[in-house]
């Protein structure tokens, strides 16, 4: 598995770029928990954005609780600032289905109507079901249909490979 500071850093100069040919200075930046929470405040750092960061749990707004159940710990989500017409910088650990992006922005959504929503994820991995594409991405791995990705951490973060039961 790849290391996680290459990753970092590469996602913190798209990010840069990203912004600049935009012309956006400084967006509000959104971890989905958990693991999404620990790449945006790691790129926050890099960026030496001073903005509050945004934290979600789209728990409740996942359409497939009758596939992997209610996760048990759910947490409230925060935002610290509206977010009409403010850009955000939308971060979460792995890409798979699109499932949780949509989840996601749903619930952005609920909190207000932002100019626009940038996706960066660490890991982007073949399997989408939606049309979600992040515009920042720190690696693509192809995996078996038998295995996934999982961010470990937050100290230190590591990525992990992770065959399932009955996988191939």
């Amino acid at each position: 598995m790849p290391e996680i500071a290459p990753l970092l850093d590469s996602m913190a100069e798209q990010a840069r770029r990203h912004f600049r040919q935009q012309g956006i200075a400084e967006p509000i930046v959104v971890g989905i928990h958990s693991g999404g929470v620990w790449i945006a405040d790691a790129l926050r750092h890099r960026l030496g954005y001073t903005r509050p960061m945004g934290k979600l749990d789209i728990s409740f707004y996942r359409d497939d609780f009758s596939r992997i159940g209610m996760h048990p710990q759910v947490r409230p989500s925060e935002l610290p600032e509206e977010l009409d017409d403010e850009h955000v910088l939308l971060v979460d650990d792995v890409l798979f289905t699109g499932r949780t992006i949509r989840a996601a922005l749903n619930e952005l959504f609920d909190y207000g109507r932002p100019a626009s929503v940038t996706l960066a994820v660490l890991v982007e991995r073949d399997g989408r079901e939606l049309p979600v594409e992040a515009a920042i991405v720190g690696a693509h791995l192809e995996l078996g249909a038998g295995e996934q990705v999982k961010l470990r951490g937050p100290e230190p973060l590591r990525l992990e490979r992770v065959h399932l039961e009955g996988g191939n």
